[in-house]
């Protein structure tokens, strides 16, 4: 199981993720408000704002203070690496 950094040492699990998205729009500040009313929000931005709401395949809402474009170029760069992993042990 691979994990991303989702800033100030929280990691989250990348088979998890379903969605990231702006904190800024009026569906996701709605869908945020009812994560938080049922329970299912997690915020992990240490007192900062959010910046990027990572949805998990639980229905977790989970609230970053790390952009959104740097978690999914981290998200990118860990497929990248299984992928050149499964390469790897391909050719061997």
């Amino acid at each position: 199981m691979k994990f991303i950094n989702i800033g100030f040492g929280n990691m989250v699990a990348v088979d998890r993720v379903v969605a990231l998205a702006s904190p800024d729009s009026a569906p996701i500040k709605r869908l945020i408000q009812s994560a938080k009313d049922d329970g299912r929000a997690i915020d992990v931005t240490c007192g900062r704002r959010a910046r990027a709401v990572i949805i998990t395949d639980s229905e977790h809402v989970i609230l970053s203070a790390i952009q959104t474009e740097t978690i999914a170029n981290r998200l990118d760069g860990e497929n990248n690496d299984s992928t050149d992993d499964e390469l790897d042990e391909e050719e061997a």
